[in-house]
């Protein structure tokens, strides 16, 4: 008579935000994440703060909010779409941004660690050193240019092992290499070095041990997920 008392009790309906949130929901957000700071729409902090709690989330109410001033924000609680092709690299819509110019004149310059790397670059060393380190880099699009020039100076240039980095370029009394890579994802970055080192050097090469991959992915593992 009990069972039969508890089975006939109704049971109060749980309220949309108090859903149990899933792996599946929890990616959703990440990915409006991630597109928002291809398109500029956060930087790197913010996006680092909001994929943190994304993470940390247990419920669907804690993560409406992470996107509720995000234009993506709309389909949050519905299904979510096929994803386009390349958009597990975070890629954007085509950019039109002048080109990033890094110089070394009788300096270095470098740029390394977790930032947004443009469709084209130039590189002018000229009795300097500019590193340009790429393994953390954030694509926003599929094809990245890096023009470099070397006059009496050093060009290095690192990328992720898992993309495809190709060169065009000569060297006159010095040496310009780039060392060929296809990566097996058609989808992945590719990398394109041209230039010319003139009593200089100009170097473009895979960073062993280095592999880009989603950065909401990284923290999952970081916490535990």
């Amino acid at each position: 008579m009990d069972l039969e008392k508890h089975l006939s009790t109704p049971v109060a309906p749980v309220a949309p935000g108090a859903i149990r949130a899933s792996d599946a929901d929890r990616d959703r957000i990440a990915d409006i994440l991630k597109e928002a700071l291809a398109e500029g729409r956060l930087d790197a902090e913010e996006h680092a703060e909001r994929i943190d709690a994304v993470y940390r989330a247990k419920t669907v109410g804690e993560l409406e909010p992470l996107v509720g001033d995000l234009p993506a924000a709309s389909g949050a609680g519905r299904a979510a779409a096929p994803a386009p092709s390349g958009a597990s690299y975070g890629y954007g819509p085509e950019s039109v941004a002048p080109a990033d110019n890094l110089i070394a004149v009788f300096s270095s310059n470098v740029r390394k660690g977790r930032w947004r790397i443009g469709p084209r670059t130039n590189a002018f060393s000229l009795f300097g050193n500019i590193e340009i380190d790429l393994t953390e880099a954030l694509f926003t699009q599929r094809q990245t240019v890096i023009n470099a020039t070397s006059v009496f100076g050093n060009i290095e240039i690192r990328v992720p092992e898992n993309i495809s980095l190709r060169g065009n370029g000569a060297g006159v009394f010095g040496n310009f290499e780039v060392r060929t890579l296809e990566g097996t994802d058609p989808d992945a970055p590719l990398v394109i070095v041209n230039g010319a080192a003139v009593f200089g050097n100009v170097e473009a090469k895979p960073k062993r041990g280095k592999l880009i991959a989603d950065l909401h992915h990284h923290i999952r593992k970081h916490l535990g997920r």
